[in-house]
């Protein structure tokens, strides 16, 4: 048991070393040696727990993953109608640990590597069939399912786009002003099929 703790902690170690390196360096520059000695652990452990840099990154997309799911079920609990539920999954998209800088970087560096590796390509395509049928799950309560699919599409679309304005944004807004933005742009485009006019 206590030998599971002490893997988990380094692991998280490691994982947190991460963010950081690709932050501070960038995913390309970064090695993992020095991710190791971020993490105050040796080489040998950071390639016996994850073997490569890409691997590494996997680990990393996979917590941030959970981290994101996280938000989204803590939003959708209190969520009581299908206009709610569109609502928390923006707030859950745009809470304010989605913009920590080190986070910010990391997903960035994910979006990139997810063009040329298989295991980054495969977690951006559950990230994205998960928001694409949360949205789907809410819209079609109010409107015929083939309408729900291509209006979660574009939801979708427009969740990862103002994110990624939002996130390289040099004045750096908050992230409530981005939820806010979303919800009002969302609102329109859905419009009154979706508040039953």
């Amino acid at each position: 048991m206590a030998r599971r703790r002490v893997e988990s902690t380094r692991k998280r170690q490691l994982i947190d070393a991460t963010m950081e390196a690709i932050h501070d360096r960038g995913f390309c520059e970064v090695t993992v040696s020095e991710i190791a000695k971020r993490a105050g652990v040796s080489y040998g452990l950071a390639h016996h727990y994850f073997g490569s840099k890409d691997q590494l990154l996997t680990a990393t997309m996979r917590h941030l993953l959970r981290s994101l799911g996280e938000e989204f079920r803590s939003q959708l609990a209190h969520a009581k109608t299908p206009e709610d539920r569109v609502r928390a999954i923006i707030l859950a998209s745009f809470a304010p640990g989605q913009f920590q800088p080190v986070t910010i970087s990391a997903w960035l560096a994910f979006y990139m590597q997810a063009q040329t590796g298989p295991s980054s390509r495969h977690l951006l395509r559950i990230y994205a069939r998960r928001l694409r049928s949360n949205f789907c799950y809410a819209l079609g309560q109010r409107m015929p399912r083939k309408e729900a699919i291509r209006l979660s599409e574009g939801a979708a679309a427009l969740i990862d786009g103002l994110w990624i304005r939002w996130a390289l944004s040099d004045s750096k807004p908050p992230p409530d002003e981005a939820a806010k933005y979303a919800e009002v742009l969302l609102g329109r485009i859905i419009g009154g099929s979706f508040n039953g006019q």
